[in-house]
């Protein structure tokens, strides 16, 4: 698969090879994202383009210690680190003395990299790994120019290894890998903006999904071909990405299904996964906040001047979960038929309306991206606000500080249509339901973000379109 896009992440792990040649001593740096956004793939190529000393070592998950160490071993005489024939059919019998040996085949003239993937599979087979690793490091991995790059798609165990109880707290930095970018999307597909931004939403910028779509090819050619294949990328992602976060069944994966499914607040979660009843909030409290630290679901809440904590909103992190967790299951169920025509069509029935809420994260983040400006210098973050009945809401809230502000910069409203622009109707009803948000006045200006432009004349302090939208993400490249 060509690589693409990933100029940012390239720049950030290339500063730190520098630092280590500057200082002469050893960085660590940890890796995470989720599974199959494209981690191991990035470091292979940041490991490729250097073409200096590295080693790059892959954990097994569920394999025993020894064989791990047997593999970590052979990794190393396979590298092209200088000394590594010092250590060519050793046979360590614990991590410290593999860990050791891996010093021992650094040079101590030239900067190296070592890449360690899938740590959070080393850690569960064998408790001493990390203890391990903090004393190598400290005694002769850092003494040496060595980038040591620790990956991992467990991102709760990851950021679990810099918490002050852990062995190697304080010794990394760290860095998530997010999926391509709306604007990396764009570039790779060849489409315009407002059709890139469909393309985002239904691969969710994973790299291997994204590759299986033709330059300057339609959403609808991309589905039906997708669709009329049960293990095109499109569809097999979905699954193989929620049996890495869930390998067994249970509640965590009904959990997350009835939230794709559109249920948005702890009440309708409840009552959407319990059997004969709603799920009890004992049960159902620590599954979210576990959804949370897994980076699944995301939690939010009506951003305003007046504190709202018990108004909390979940939705599904990622794009891509979205679109899969609405329409995969069925669709795979079809493609295996092959009807993958009946798949197509009935997402193409729903489409407009699905993608009218799930292109509004990516919205909110784009402005974000472009605040704070000559306009809005105090705005720091966009978010949303709703009442308890969900009538009105407002989809656009800049402020200064989320979730309660302290002033409102801006409110505005979202019309993702294909062929309607944002008209006098809309104004009106912004201007109607702008003035029940706490925090907002007469005089607070009114903003718009359309597919489809805005009607001249209407009285918007600002208006955004996709191009500006996919240039948000172009400004810090």
């Amino acid at each position: 698969m060509q690589f693409s896009g990933r100029s940012y992440d390239l720049t950030v792990l290339n500063q730190q090879l520098q630092m280590v040649r500057d200082d002469g001593r050893g960085r660590a740096i940890i890796v995470t994202g989720r599974r199959r956004v494209g981690k191991s793939r990035l470091v292979q190529e940041f490991v490729d383009r250097l073409g200096g000393p590295s080693m790059v070592f892959q954990a097994t998950r569920g394999r025993a210690p020894g064989a791990e160490r047997v593999d970590f071993i052979a990794a190393i005489a396979q590298s092209t680190l200088p000394h590594r024939e010092l250590v060519t059919g050793m046979a360590p019998t614990d991590w410290n003395q593999a860990l050791r040996l891996l010093a021992t085949a650094l040079p101590a003239d030239n900067s190296s990299v070592v890449v360690i993937d899938e740590v959070p599979w080393l850690i569960d087979g064998d408790t001493e790994f990390e203890g391990a690793l903090q004393t190598v490091w400290d005694r002769q991995l850092a003494n040496k120019p060595v980038l040591l790059i620790l990956v991992g798609s467990d991102q709760s165990v990851m950021e679990t290894l810099q918490s002050h109880e852990r062995a190697f707290f304080g010794r990394a930095g760290s860095m998530v890998v997010e999926p391509l970018r709306v604007n990396d999307v764009a570039e790779a597909t060849g489409l315009p903006s407002a059709e890139a931004i469909d393309a985002w939403l239904v691969t969710g910028g994973f790299p291997e999904i994204v590759a299986s779509w033709r330059r300057g090819e339609s959403l609808h050619t991309f589905l039906k071909q997708s669709l009329a294949n049960p293990l095109s990328p499109l569809l097999v992602s979905g699954e193989l990405t929620l049996m890495g976060e869930f390998p067994s069944p249970g509640l965590a994966r009904i959990v997350l299904e009835s939230v794709g499914a559109g249920e948005r607040t702890f009440a309708r979660i409840a009552q959407a996964t319990g059997r004969d009843s709603a799920t009890a909030a004992g049960s159902l409290s620590p599954i979210l906040r576990a959804l949370e630290s897994k980076r699944v679901l995301s939690s939010e809440w009506p951003l305003s001047t007046k504190p709202d904590t018990r108004n909390r909103r979940y939705r599904v992190s990622d794009p891509y979960l979205r679109f899969w967790l609405a329409f995969g299951p069925t669709s795979i169920a079809l493609a295996e038929r092959g009807r993958g025509d009946v798949a197509l069509t009935r997402i193409e029935a729903s489409w407009s309306t699905w993608r009218g809420r799930a292109v509004e994260p990516l919205i909110r983040a784009s402005l974000e991206r472009l605040m704070p400006n000559e306009t809005w210098p105090s705005v720091m973050s966009v978010g949303s606000w709703w009442n308890r009945i969900n009538n009105p809401e407002i989809d656009l809230v800049g402020a200064d500080r989320a979730p309660t502000a302290k002033t409102i910069g801006f409110i505005g409203s979202i019309k993702w249509r294909d062929a309607k622009p944002f008209d006098a109707s809309d104004f009106a009803e912004l201007t109607r339901a702008a003035l029940m948000v706490p925090g907002v006045d007469a005089q607070t200006p009114l903003v718009a973000v359309s597919r489809s432009g805005v009607t001249p004349g209407l009285p918007v302090a600002a208006s955004w379109n996709p191009d500006g939208l996919v240039n948000a993400w172009r400004q810090t490249d």
